[in-house]
């Protein structure tokens, strides 16, 4: 992402379809939504280990370890007071090993400097070692059920495949992310019941990327959005381009910045959820 620009636009969806997009996650969520051990809680620091752990390695690895972790380390306060080789004793066998290292220096800071509670706003989760606009996001959703967007590999294929109309060809790669993240964000409710339903559709985003809208052989004949999905029509993306307004957003700093090396460690933590599919 450039990290001059944090958002540059808003994506405004037809109120139609977006109600459409959301009683329809619910419902498939509802019926088909995994049951994962870290959404059972609402405690911020078990969300950051799910969500370091799952970095670059898919679910099913992951939750032996995410049990393991916390019954060793059952509080953010445990980690600070243990040695990086105990952290990382649970922690290197799913690979990717400096997640180990970066849940160990987030707990030194949180600890040290926040008397053990984790931020509650996502520009000071994006200052921790690790955490990017993603782990950020997810922390805000899943454990403070403030709606926040989240755009993994599955979340960005499936919104690429229902408005892939209106995306237009010609953006760079950056600029589809900003256009993903903004659709992220516009599909998220706000207002009152927003809280839990927030958590719902970012949960089910994932899902549903990881059971239905996979990369390869997607289950589009079972697939409740075949026939409004732009992948499995041939009208050239006329409708998702009448469904998707984009508006300017006035630039601004991106979140991250001014925080010494913290930039390149969110970009990595982003680049590392981005590339793994979490399926």
């Amino acid at each position: 992402m450039d990290g001059r620009i944090a958002a540059q636009i808003e994506a405004h969806i037809d109120p139609t379809r977006l109600r459409y997009v959301r009683r329809t996650l619910r419902r498939w969520f509802a019926a088909h939504g995994r049951d994962l051990p870290w959404r059972r809680t609402r405690d911020p620091y078990r969300i950051m280990v799910s969500e370091i752990l799952l970095q670059q390695t898919q679910v099913p690895r992951v939750a032996d370890v995410y049990e393991q972790f916390l019954a060793e380390f059952p509080t953010i306060e445990r980690v600070a007071a243990a040695p990086l080789k105990d952290v990382k004793r649970i922690t290197d066998p799913l690979g990717y090993k400096i997640r180990g290292t970066w849940i160990k220096q987030i707990a030194d800071e949180v600890v040290t400097y926040r008397a053990g509670q984790m931020p509650e706003t996502r520009e000071e989760l994006q200052a921790l070692p690790g955490v990017g606009r993603y782990t950020a996001g997810a922390i805000m959703t899943f454990a403070h059920e403030v709606p926040t967007p989240i755009v993994d590999t599955n979340v960005a294929r499936v919104l690429s495949r229902w408005f892939g109309g209106a995306l237009p060809r010609r953006d760079s790669s950056s600029q589809r992310s900003h256009r993903l993240w903004a659709l992220a964000e516009a599909v998220l409710p706000q207002g009152n019941g927003a809280a839990s339903s927030g958590w719902s559709i970012n949960q089910a985003l994932m899902d549903f990327g990881a059971q239905v809208c996979t990369a390869r052989n997607p289950r589009c004949d079972t697939c409740p959005f075949r026939r409004r999905c732009h992948d499995v029509r041939d009208d050239g993306g006329r409708g998702e381009r009448a469904v998707v307004r984009w508006v300017k957003r006035n630039a601004r700093p991106a979140s991250g910045q001014g925080h010494g090396g913290r930039e390149t460690r969110s970009a990595a933590a982003d680049q590392a959820h981005n590339g793994a599919g979490r399926e």
